[in-house]
């Protein structure tokens, strides 16, 4: 039977990039890789009692520092009042790690558009044994209202107290997962019932990265020619107003009028003089 691979694993050095940004190649990597899982795990059950909302926390590294970007929903609740709460975390990490640690926070504006975010929000509601369609169905309701392109969630587990474990999804709109240039932003939560554990996955595709920088860049072009005709359309406007005006007569309808005004008066003027000689 064919299996569903990771989405984010698929489209790694495609259009999305590694959670861990760094390079060694010494012995010493799988021990940096552990310190790295035990970091995420530390700060996202810590920020998890104050409700910060974190999707996922991306570390960089050098010879001597740490640095972390967390993502999260409510930055407010990472920071803390003067900034106590960030510099406590900081502190707590270099202590862990025995390194100086900086962290920065980055809000994620749209948390309906979070695949972690969602589904950490579908099992927070199993947990307080909200059903679980009516949870799946707000999601995907909430997606889309916020953009979404397609959105599909899965739980799996003693759905309703059931005796036997089964699985159900929603889904809505098209969620592309062969696209490579497809944006599917995918996750898994855990909810901790009383009756057992629930897993849940959300895939959400917000639409095609490499087709809509394509189409800017089209739409760039098509401004760019259109900009060029109407500078040129005015450069000739402006040539032929000021080459009817450069010999005092002006140009177009009006130094016609004038210039048939003047031959008039002066067709006049003469047969005034011829009649009064007579």
């Amino acid at each position: 039977m064919g299996q569903k691979v990771n989405p984010n694993g698929f489209r790694l050095g495609i259009i999305k990039d590694w959670d861990s940004r760094w390079y060694d190649n010494t012995p010493m990597i799988a021990e940096k890789l552990k310190e790295d899982q035990v970091i995420r795990n530390y700060v996202i059950t810590r920020l998890k009692r104050q409700k910060a909302g974190v999707s996922k926390v991306v570390i960089e590294r050098t010879s001597k520092n740490v640095k972390l970007y967390i993502y999260a929903a409510r930055p407010g609740a990472v920071v803390g009042r003067s900034g106590e709460e960030i510099n406590t975390l900081g502190q707590e990490l270099g202590k862990l790690t025995k390194k100086d640690v900086k962290i920065d926070v980055i809000e994620i504006k749209r948390p309906e558009l979070d695949a972690q975010l969602v589904g950490d929000n579908i099992a927070a509601q199993l947990e307080g044994r909200v059903a679980f369609r009516r949870a799946m169905k707000q999601a995907l309701q909430q997606a889309n209202r916020a953009g979404a392109e397609g959105i599909r969630v899965q739980v799996s587990g003693r759905l309703g107290g059931a005796e036997i474990a089964r699985m159900e999804q929603y889904k809505e709109g098209k969620v592309p997962l062969h696209t490579l240039r497809a944006n599917i932003d995918y996750a898994q939560s855990t909810a901790f019932t009383i009756t057992g554990t629930v897993g849940i996955k959300v895939w959400i595709y917000k639409g095609e990265v490499l087709g809509q920088r394509i189409e800017a860049l089209e739409e760039e072009e098509r401004q760019k020619v259109k900009d060029r005709r109407d500078n040129a359309k005015q450069r000739n406007r402006r040539d032929g107003q000021g080459g009817g005006r450069r010999d005092g007569q002006g140009g177009g309808r009006e130094g016609g009028r004038r210039r048939r005004r003047r031959g008039g008066g002066q067709q006049g003027g003469g047969t005034t003089e011829a009649s009064s000689e007579g």
